[in-house]
């Protein structure tokens, strides 16, 4: 037994951080969240206030060593992981520059076509495996070069939330494969590096980007100033870190060729696990957190830019009442949302959702489509709306899923439910029968700091891999599809997808005439 058995880890998603501290036998001793609010000072912007991501990690990491009772010094290591995209720009005082940039911002589209003009759609795949859009971290270093020069001359690193972290926690810039995809349009995923030419082409200098590392390694130790911080000990390892759907689907088991697992936190994704070089151009690819330069390992990641954020924003907006009750009811909101959504019948009552709040990622890539609620009448809820949302959001993964499996990739089913809204017994049950796929939700669902956890103790040599996470795992509630629910899901699916291709011009129009109004 290691003198230092105790691992902690952090993820900072898009819509709040968590923190989770466990025991060398995967217990996990202590949680803690906090939630943060989404900045949107225009269409299509989407911020942090990055101060917070550090003020948080200081409250958490304390919160979880006295909810544990674990003294600091048995901290054997440490590990972050972030949603990506993300950028946090800064200087060489190590001070935020602007507001941070998480995934689901969408303002560079003009950078997105000097980029097409420059390099072409083809070539940037081609070095990539990723699709040209204005969600990788260059498209956003353009836009602050070519919207706030001034701003820009004084960035010294730019970061991905989780590198922000480990920054502050040991003094060095670093980041990992497996979030370098997300800075795009020149990075070479098969060959693990920036390709200069084309980053010369863009105007983008190299040394505005950390030095990378696997996700096992150790990149630093906690600092003096960090540990008077956090409450850590100085000297505590901390390992590269990793992305946040990589974090959750490795903590819980995923870690075989075929393995699938799928989250409903802000955005909605699934991640399909493989060793072979194949990459689909309508899908987003990196590096996994088992990766190793002797055996490269990917995943497949469809995502829905809007995915349990289609209820929150239903929570904050057409709950109010409720949610300012939580407190004096004890009732959560969600719950509340699940029961009317719950009482209205497959098809939501004739009401059909495109869920698009802030764009769309796989497998349309439509920067400019916005939601769209077709069908609505007097004898409508809002359950009816939030039944809708959660089978607009089935909806928008299944389109991605059925293209991958018509490509012929390998997947073992059936499909792990893990984090965010997957806790939603009815929302599992309509994802069971819109992909017609059986489903297993993760018993115990901490999520991507419980991976984190798990990623510090593989990085330190506390755990020999991560197969540890296969004997650890509990998989429960499991759910067969019904094919009649399924056979109408598919006639409501198909609906779906004239909808959006009735209005995709429209789209346009929309967001020409909105940039006269700004």
């Amino acid at each position: 037994m290691t003198m230092r058995p105790y691992l902690l880890g952090l993820d900072y998603g898009t819509g709040g951080a968590k923190a989770a501290l466990i025991d060398c036998e995967g217990r996990t001793r202590a949680y803690a969240f906090e939630e943060f609010p989404i900045l949107t000072p225009h269409p299509g912007w989407s911020e942090h206030e990055p101060a917070r991501y550090w003020d948080a990690a200081c409250r958490m990491i304390r919160q979880v060593l006295a909810e544990a009772r674990v003294p600091a010094r048995e901290i054997g290591g440490v590990a972050v992981s972030s949603a990506l995209p993300s950028l946090v720009m800064v200087d060489r005082a190590h001070n935020p520059i602007g507001n941070a940039y998480n995934l689901m911002d969408r303002r560079a589209t003009r950078q997105v076509q000097a980029v097409k003009d420059l390099l072409g759609e083809a070539r940037v795949f081609a070095v990539t495996k990723n699709r040209l859009d204005d969600h990788p971290s260059i498209i956003n270093l353009m836009w602050e070069r070519d919207n706030r020069p001034d701003q820009f001359r004084r960035v010294w690193k730019a970061l991905t939330i989780d590198g922000f972290i480990t920054l502050k926690l040991t003094g060095v810039a670093t980041g990992h494969y497996s979030g370098a995809a997300f800075y795009g349009v020149a990075y070479d995923l098969l060959g693990r590096t920036f390709n200069q030419p084309m980053l010369d082409a863009v105007g983008i200098p190299r040394e505005l980007f950390p030095d990378l590392y696997p996700c096992t390694a150790v990149v630093g130790e906690v600092t003096a100033a960090a540990a008077e911080a956090t409450g850590l000990a100085p000297g505590t390892p901390v390992a590269a870190g990793q992305v946040d759907c990589n974090a959750g689907w490795s903590g819980a088991g995923a870690i075989a060729d075929g393995d699938i697992q799928m989250n409903l936190g802000t955005c909605g994704n699934f991640g399909i696990i493989h060793t072979a070089p194949t990459f689909h151009d309508s899908m987003i690819a990196c590096n996994y957190t088992t990766d190793t330069v002797e055996q490269p390992v990917f995943v497949t990641i469809p995502t829905t830019t809007t995915g349990g954020q289609l209820l929150r924003y239903l929570r904050d907006n057409f709950y109010l009442a409720e949610k300012a009750a939580e407190r004096t009811t004890g009732t959560d909101t969600y719950e509340l949302i699940n029961r009317e959504a719950a009482a209205v019948p497959a098809g939501a009552g004739g009401l059909v959702m495109l869920p698009f709040l802030m764009g769309e990622r796989t497998p349309i890539w439509d920067v400019h489509a916005r939601a769209v609620i077709f069908g609505l009448s007097l004898n409508h809820t809002r359950g009816h709306v939030a039944r809708a949302a959660m089978e607009a959001v089935a909806y928008a993964l299944y389109d991605s899923f059925r293209i991958i499996t018509a490509a012929g990739q390998q997947i073992r089913g059936p499909i792990v439910l893990n984090e965010g809204g997957a806790k939603s017994a009815l929302w599992r049950r309509i994802i069971t029968d819109v992909f017609n796929v059986p489903t297993v939700l993760v018993k115990s669902r901490v999520g991507a700091p419980y991976g984190d956890a798990i990623l510090a103790g593989v990085a330190t040599g506390v755990f020999k891999d991560f197969s540890v996470t296969k004997e650890w795992v509990e998989l429960v509630e499991p759910l067969e599809p019904d094919a009649a629910a399924h056979a109408r899901y598919q006639e409501y699916f198909a609906l779906y997808k004239r909808l959006y291709e009735h209005v995709k011009e429209d789209y346009r129009e929309l967001a020409r005439l909105r940039a006269r109004s700004i």
